[in-house]
């Protein structure tokens, strides 16, 4: 029996569920989610196997309008993951319903025209969505542009109609070698995640600009034949304000982030470990090409 091998890039705005769409695939979270738009900052790899077919997702930061330098090397995260792509699943939301149709659509058709890549598009939250009569003569006027090869209405979160996904790509994964062993979920390393567990939890605990001025560094990771695991990370942060917001009074918001960043962590690695947190104030840092560098972003190796 021959076998496919292909890459597959998932793109979309903010919030539109592209996160939740590769957990819901791989049937394992290994993309951070929130509420939040812009959780997503760097490329995230998946990889699922099912019988003759190995695939790779891609899961991409939302694309916007770049503010700083950090956004600027998210898009180029997204640019680098278009060229990657074997197929590329462009995602909508439904539930804003004035704006898929004429704004979210046409946007995304011209990213996969520009890539000249199989795309397919993913009508997303339809579980949301109250009017669906007039959504299928839309995405009807949108197929007529031949633009994308097909189409599923989903609801990521709930898992509805996602089995339906692998199917309609099949015919575009192209044939080839498996290249990783069948049970390997991703080529990131464990302080990868530990790192983006970490600022899911930030996302979840602050509001307002805490989140988007947070970055989270793994200083030390050791893994022990015996005992704990020691985890040692720092949470940079643009101002003194910041860090103080951070900490807490009297450190409590630290105490609990650490609580329930251990904890899921704990999960994740299926591990006990003792973790550290500790603040630093880098100002700027979302506008510093060097800071950026040093925290990853510049690198997107396969």
């Amino acid at each position: 029996m021959s076998t496919k091998f292909g890459y597959v890039t998932i793109i979309g705005k903010p919030n539109a569920g592209k996160s939740t769409l590769m957990n819901s695939l791989l049937g394992v979270k290994l993309s951070i989610i929130s509420p939040k738009p812009q959780t997503t900052r760097k490329r995230v790899l998946g990889i699922l196997t099912e019988e003759n077919t190995q695939i790779v997702f891609l899961d991409t930061p939302g694309i916007l309008k770049p503010r700083y330098e950090l956004h600027k090397s998210m898009m180029e995260i997204v640019t680098q993951s278009l060229e990657d792509a074997d197929v590329i699943l462009a995602i909508v939301d439904a539930s804003e319903q004035k704006t898929f149709e004429n704004v979210q659509i046409p946007f995304l058709e011209q990213y996969c025209v520009d890539a000249n890549k199989p795309s397919y598009l993913l009508i997303n939250k339809m579980d949301a969505l109250f009017n669906k009569a007039v959504v299928l003569p839309a995405i009807q006027k949108v197929l007529d542009r031949g633009v994308f090869k097909g189409y599923r209405a989903i609801s990521a979160l709930k898992g509805m109609f996602t089995d339906e996904i692998l199917p309609m790509i099949s015919e575009s994964i192209p044939e080839g070698e498996f290249h990783y062993e069948t049970d390997v979920l991703s080529t990131q390393p464990e302080r990868f995640f530990v790192s983006e567990i970490i600022r899911e939890v930030v996302f979840y605990q602050y509001k307002e600009e805490i989140p988007y001025s947070t970055e989270v560094q793994i200083v030390e990771f050791s893994e022990r034949e015996t005992g704990k695991w020691h985890i040692h990370a720092e949470l940079i942060v643009e101002r003194d304000s910041q860090k103080a917001i951070i900490i807490g009074s009297k450190g409590l918001k630290i105490k609990q982030l650490g609580e329930k960043a251990r904890s899921l962590i704990e999960e994740h690695l299926e591990q006990k470990i003792f973790l550290e947190l500790f603040v630093k104030v880098r100002g700027d840092w979302r506008d510093n090409k060097g800071a950026l560098n040093s925290f990853g972003y510049s690198s997107m190796d396969m």
